[in-house]
């Protein structure tokens, strides 16, 4: 990635912007190659645009570059007119000529669908999310028919279509910057050095300190509240709540739960809170013994207490999960009976399956804090404590977080905690970009579990658009995962930011990154 001199050692930026803390490095500039939540926050919806979004206040996906779309009547072919005048960033490596047109949105799909791109190999991580969904196998072309109308041919029906155009992954580049890039023999500069046409542009970056981003003047919404957005790296939950106190923060995601009731309480912090469809959960890595036996896993789900870890991590904040899918999804099934805590059924199955004495293991710890789960290393203390009582010896390991994910993916776990927060409200959302078997290859199915009727049974729900059909095939994919377990769903949280009280315009998407368009400072 690119780096230059810390902002912060320029005051006018620090008077002028945001200072966000937050948790972690981002892994790329560029949503199209990344599944991290922390990754998102900083990019997807301050750099970029989509062609829709999804508005949680109409319950309904709207119009964005696209200012309008139709579906033909076998839903293979939709058709989108593109918004005029939108403008891209001009910034100290890129001059844009021209605005965005439909040739923008062919060269960002294909990209991720076209293998003989001349941008689809320098992703040294693949295109995961896409991958997972199937969208690079859905889509057949994309047919350009003018500058601001164009096609997308799809082999078959699926009703999770739009919803995935939605996400924050399925952002629109700059062909003209790609072109620029091919020219002077720089393209891995699309991805580090980003081009995009959303409220803000790319100034500085200097890993473990801050990221710099300053204000998109020809924003197609009208510019941003905030002249800048200053991201500072730190990865203590503790330290950032403390440089919240002294005003060193104005903007702090993911406040620790141990926290939040004293953060509410008090007259100088304002605490922000929403419904944000997540589930923690804990994976196993189905692809080595003795994590491939339903009945181990089953065994080490029994031994969880999961109701402690609702008190001792989230301090009550949070809801037991009963599913994978969350509980605000209108295609959640709860069953009950499936993640009861019963060591003495844990210690039975153990036996059953080989292992009466126990056997020892890792546990990975998400070493980032998201609003699925504030504080893994905790809950992994917890969890060591529990499978103690059944034989099961406990290593916890956790790693700086980009090596953490390549590691993950790679798949050198034995089970890791971690979670996911949905896109959009689409079931679809938490099935096939978490438990696919193409996920497996594409890295994100973190259980790498991969069985052909759930497969099948997910597949069958996105090519039907009636609701009651779907629901029937999402029932009988949530019954198989509650029997062959490759992950247990631990909890559903609220999603919070503290701000400093000065700070306006705040508002908590429920899907989605972070969105700062009309957060600005007020008077202190």
């Amino acid at each position: 990635m690119a780096c230059s001199p810390s902002p912060e050692s320029d005051p006018q930026m620090l008077s002028e912007g945001l200072l966000y803390c937050a948790e972690g490095n981002p892994e790329s500039f560029n949503p199209q190659l990344v599944t991290s939540g922390t990754t998102l926050d900083m990019t997807a919806n301050l750099l970029y645009d989509r062609l829709i979004e999804y508005s949680d206040e109409a319950k309904e996906y709207v119009p964005a570059l696209a200012e309008s779309w139709q579906i033909n009547e076998d839903g293979t072919e939709y058709s989108f007119t593109l918004r005029e005048g939108v403008e891209f960033h001009q910034t100290r490596y890129f001059t844009p000529t021209r605005p965005l047109t439909a040739t923008d949105v062919q060269f960002s799909f294909e990209r991720w669908l076209n293998t003989d791109h001349p941008f689809h190999l320098i992703s040294m991580t693949g295109y995961p999310f896409f991958s997972a969904v199937g969208l690079d196998r859905l889509i057949q072309r994309i047919e350009v028919k003018d500058d601001h109308n164009f096609t997308i041919h799809l082999h078959e029906p699926d009703s999770s279509f739009i919803a995935n155009l939605a996400t924050d992954f399925a952002v629109i580049l700059s062909a003209e910057y790609g072109e620029q890039l091919v020219a002077e023999d720089n393209r891995v500069a699309l991805d580090n050095l980003p081009v995009g046409t959303g409220p803000f542009k790319f100034q500085h970056f200097r890993k473990d300190v801050s990221l710099s981003y300053r204000r998109h003047q020809g924003y197609w919404q009208g510019a941003a509240k905030s002249e800048r957005v200053v991201f500072r790296i730190i990865p203590s939950d503790h330290k950032r709540i403390l440089m919240l106190l002294t005003k060193d923060c104005d903007i702090v995601p993911y406040p620790p739960a141990r926290d939040l009731d004293d953060l509410d309480a008090r007259d100088d912090i304002n605490l922000y809170s929403t419904v944000s469809p997540n589930t923690a959960f804990w994976a196993f890595n189905t692809q080595k013994p003795p994590f491939d036996d339903v009945r181990v896993r089953q065994a080490l789900i029994h031994a969880i207490d999961r109701e402690s870890i609702v008190k001792a991590v989230y301090f009550g904040h949070a809801a037991l999960a009963q599913s994978i899918l969350p509980n605000t999804s209108w295609a959640h099934f709860s069953d009950e009976d499936a993640y009861t805590f019963d060591p003495v059924a844990a210690r039975e199955l153990l036996a059953d399956a080989g292992y009466p004495n126990g056997f020892s293991m890792n546990i990975w710890a998400l070493p980032v804090q998201r609003a699925y789960n504030p504080n893994a290393r905790k809950m992994a203390e917890l969890m060591q404590s529990d499978l103690a009582n059944i034989g099961v010896q406990v290593n916890i390991v956790s790693y700086e977080w980009s090596t953490f994910r390549r590691r993950l993916a790679d798949g050198d776990h034995d089970s890791v905690l971690i979670g996911w927060s949905g896109d959009n409200p689409d079931p679809d959302n938490f099935f096939r970009p978490l438990l696919s078997c193409a996920a497996v290859l594409s890295g994100s199915n973190r259980a790498r579990w991969c069985e052909p009727r759930f497969d099948r049974l997910v597949m069958s729900a996105i090519r039907t658009a009636d609701r009651d059909e779907r629901l029937a095939f999402y029932r009988e994919a949530q019954e198989l995962l509650n029997n062959q377990v490759p992950l247990m769903p631990i909890v559903h949280s609220m999603r919070y930011k503290a701000t400093q009280p000065y700070i306006e315009g705040m508002h908590l998407e429920p899907y989605g990154g972070t969105r700062l368009l009309n957060t600005h400072k007020g008077q202190p």
